[in-house]
């Protein structure tokens, strides 16, 4: 049996970043939210034994290192029969973007292998090995407007956003995720009078770039929303009880920015240049996603949002226009034959 599942990428709408944890994490706070951009996860199972993976990028491993490797093992486990898995992926997403394309990648896995395996793992199961093999993963399994805490991977579901439309744009820099918490601790860690200088500066100059009528327009809309009272999906909301509310209260309220910008804009200019032109072009709100080096604009109107993407590459930047994806239609657009 061969499953194609589509595999939705993500952008984060703030995202705090907290000191070094005792395990080598960080703590963050975030909002997740999936978008309508994807990359295509084939899986197979055949008689035999092993797993493969295939993909024609070639930034993408196709051995052990692969997050769908990952997946495929623990689900292997899980049928307790032997097969052999074959996984491909064809790449649409950015590597390296700040997208969640390996993590959704190997959500799609996941969830072909459950059935292709014929077996049926709790969704409490299933975001525990999310967990286990990423950090962004979990918020795969929800979908919409996700709220993530701790290192990101207790998620839990918001009211979602109303659809907007957006541009995203993915300059050609690979930023690595590792060398920007690295960059983060740096900053944190300076305490010489010269280097909180310049931590003042570069706050200040990322709040003057930062349009602060985009910051009330989002923040407007995120505080409208919520926690979920119920899944829309099928799949539950996580974590039980509304406790997190004040979390998403507290996010928001101290301002709608993604600390990543803080140290990835000072190393990568063109990364900071790019969100300008997005907010010259009309974007009600820009940011990067992640730790870049995707960028994303929100706009008024799918015809706003053309314009814009459309004005872009024609300057030469690798834009595209899309929408932001609702709980309830992600899960109905996975099946990748619809």
């Amino acid at each position: 049996m061969s499953i194609a599942l589509r595999s939705f990428a993500k952008i984060n709408l703030a995202l705090k970043i907290g000191a070094p944890r005792a395990d080598g994490f960080h703590s963050l706070s975030t909002i997740y939210q999936t978008i309508a951009l994807h990359d295509i996860v084939q899986v197979a199972v055949e008689p035999g034994e092993g797993i493969e993976i295939h993909c024609s990028h070639p930034q993408v491993p196709c051995d052990a290192t692969n997050t769908c490797y990952k997946i495929a093992e623990h689900m292997l486990r899980a049928a307790a029969k032997p097969g052999k898995v074959i996984i491909e992926i064809e790449k649409q997403l950015p590597v390296q973007g700040g997208m969640g394309a390996a993590s959704s990648n190997a959500i799609a896995a996941m969830l072909g292998l459950e059935r292709a395996l014929a077996i049926d793992l709790s969704e409490k199961d299933k975001l525990r090995v999310a967990a286990e093999v990423g950090s962004d993963l979990p918020l795969f399994l929800i979908g919409g407007t996700v709220l993530g805490i701790d290192r990101g991977q207790k998620v839990y579901a918001l009211e979602d956003l109303p659809e907007t439309s957006l541009v995203v744009v993915t300059p050609p820099v690979g930023v690595s995720t590792p060398r920007a918490f690295t960059k983060w601790d740096e900053l944190l860690a300076s305490q010489s009078a010269e280097d909180g200088a310049l931590t003042t500066k570069e706050r200040a100059i990322t709040m003057r770039e930062r349009d602060q009528a985009a910051n009330a327009w989002l923040s407007e809309r995120l505080l409208s929303q919520g926690v979920a009272k119920g899944p829309a999906s099928g799949v539950p909301a996580v974590g039980g009880d509304r406790a997190e509310t004040p979390l998403l209260l507290d996010l928001v309220r101290t301002g709608i920015e993604n600390d990543f910008e803080r140290v990835v804009f000072p190393e990568y200019p063109e990364l900071r240049e790019v969100k300008s032109v997005l907010q010259r072009a009309g974007a009600r709100y820009a940011s990067l996603s992640g730790s870049g080096s995707t960028l994303y604009g929100m706009f008024e109107s799918a015809r706003e949002a053309e314009a814009a993407a459309e004005g872009m590459r024609a300057a030469g930047h690798a834009a595209a226009a899309t929408r932001t994806l609702g709980r309830t239609e992600y899960w109905k657009q996975l099946p990748a034959s619809n």
